[in-house]
């Protein structure tokens, strides 16, 4: 192992289990020559690569190193990286890149661009094979952003710098106006951010998320011990079920809830639990978000977005890819209204109606709010898939808000008409017991028993299979 001291190597230490890393390539340095580069030192050729365990679990983890040619990327570096990926393949292990680097190394020019490629490809090759994870901590610009975006989950720490174009390059921009590429920035819009916070925070981050995922995707999802009460009753549930967030910490195993891509589309909330300690990917719709005061922090239209269906689309699919059943929470009345969506909307509603209906993976869909339209059917519905659909008392499902469809059924009627008529469309067509009478929904619940239910039902799915069953005899 090489005795250089730095904060890439520091970051594996912390990330790992102690003691665990073990070094791979460390006496790799820089072949080329050209423009005196021989003259420097390029220990490791500026990125640490080995393996290493977290809580017990093996992982695959390369650091970029910022003191060695400020961690760009060259021919031997790149190579280094994908040996990584390789390995991580074969054992089916995690791969976790920390990422500090000023981007391609120009000594090296051809060969670092072919390195790029490299890279790229591995982590194509990998998708759906193992987890990718990438950390920001330093710079992150011009094509190696594709790289944390290539990732299964990537986090920014609150220094870090992540752009395609750095904020000056955008016309009309510069960093004073809007720091495009800070991590706040990021979070909330570029679509591939789950976490922000200290060096400690994300490591910490990194290590729960690894936690809660399958080592690749022959494993069969992952499972651990529940000491939790599985029949344990949800007081007061249905007093946030705005902030779906709230309700899937409260029904998951010790209370445990990891949110991915938190401040992206929170009008759509993606994450994992655990329930009787089977990893479970989570798809809810959000009206509110609270803070820790339990006060309102925002509020948004109980409505599908083209953020909000890409994100969901992504998540289901990555849990379809790695055998974890998915939880969907449904609280939707319509469709966003504006320009932008109507531009982006029908493709975005398009790629989640497909993941979910694509999706062989056990699914059930609770229904906790109202349940109006064809965005409610886009949402995991029986129709498109799922195995369960259960209601909260009190929960509606039909075309749209009853008043609504009077109005439209009796616009020349008297207020006293429409208000007679809205109530009969409400009893008749937007009532949960007569989703649940045609079979759309198979069982109203209490909200209080929503995690006895949750475990139950995947219980019973536990051994689905998919498509038709394989057989030799033929019924007489």
């Amino acid at each position: 192992m090489s005795n250089t001291t730095n904060s890439a190597r520091q970051r594996i230490i912390s990330l790992l289990d102690e003691k665990s890393f073990m070094e791979i390539g460390a006496l790799v340095t820089a072949r080329n020559t050209d423009f005196n580069l021989q003259q420097s030192q390029t220990p490791s050729d500026g990125v640490i690569t080995g393996y290493g365990l977290i809580d017990g679990n093996l992982v695959y983890v390369y650091s970029q190193d910022a003191s060695v040619l400020h961690g760009t990327i060259g021919e031997m570096h790149s190579k280094k990286v994908a040996a990584i990926y390789d390995m991580a393949m074969k054992m089916g292990a995690p791969v976790i890149g920390l990422i500090d680097c000023a981007g391609m190394r120009l000594q090296e020019s051809v060969d670092a661009l072919n390195g790029f490629g490299e890279i790229y490809a591995k982590q194509v090759q990998a998708s759906g094979v193992v987890p990718q994870i990438s950390a920001i901590f330093g710079n992150c610009g011009g094509g190696l952003a594709v790289v944390p975006a290539l990732s299964d989950f990537a986090f920014m720490e609150e220094q870090g710098r992540m752009f395609v174009n750095s904020p000056n390059a955008l016309p009309g921009n510069s960093v004073e106006k809007c720091d495009t590429a800070n991590a706040k920035y990021q979070f909330e819009n570029n679509g591939c951010i789950d976490g922000i916070g200290t060096e400690v925070e994300i490591l910490t981050q990194i290590r729960e998320l690894v936690c809660m995922l399958p080592g690749n995707n022959a494993g069969g999802g992952r499972e651990e011990e529940c000491t939790d009460d599985l029949n344990r009753i949800c007081e007061n549930l249905e007093g946030c079920v705005q902030d779906p967030r709230l309700v899937l910490s409260n029904i998951a195993d010790d209370n445990l809830f990891i949110e991915t891509k938190a401040d992206y589309a929170k009008n759509m909330v993606t994450g994992f639990l655990r329930l009787n300690g089977m990893t479970i990917g989570a798809v809810a719709n959000a009206g509110v978000v609270f803070d820790e005061n339990g006060e309102k922090k925002e509020t948004f239209d109980k409505v599908l977005s083209a953020r909000g269906c890409n994100k969901a689309a992504e998540f289901i699919q990555f849990c379809d890819a790695f055998d974890i059943p998915i939880l969907s929470l449904t609280a939707v009345e319509g469709f966003a209204a504006s320009l932008c969506s109507e531009k982006n909307l029908a493709k975005a509603m398009a790629h989640m109606t497909a993941a979910f209906a694509n999706a062989t993976v056990p699914k059930v869909n609770i229904i906790v709010g109202n349940a109006y339209g064809s965005a409610s059917v886009m949402m995991n519905s029986k129709s498109i898939g799922a195995d369960l659909v259960y209601a909260w008392e009190g929960s509606k499902v039909g075309m749209m808000d009853a008043t609504l469809a009077a109005k439209i059924m009796y616009e020349d009627e008297s207020a006293e008409v429409v208000a007679q008529k809205a109530k009969e469309y409400e009893e008749l067509q937007s009532s949960v017991q007569t989703a649940a009478r045609r079979g759309l929904v198979d069982l109203i619940i209490s909200p209080a028993d929503t995690r006895k239910y949750a475990v139950a039902a995947f219980e019973m799915l536990y051994t689905k299979g998919a498509g038709e069953p394989v057989k030799k005899h033929i019924a007489k």
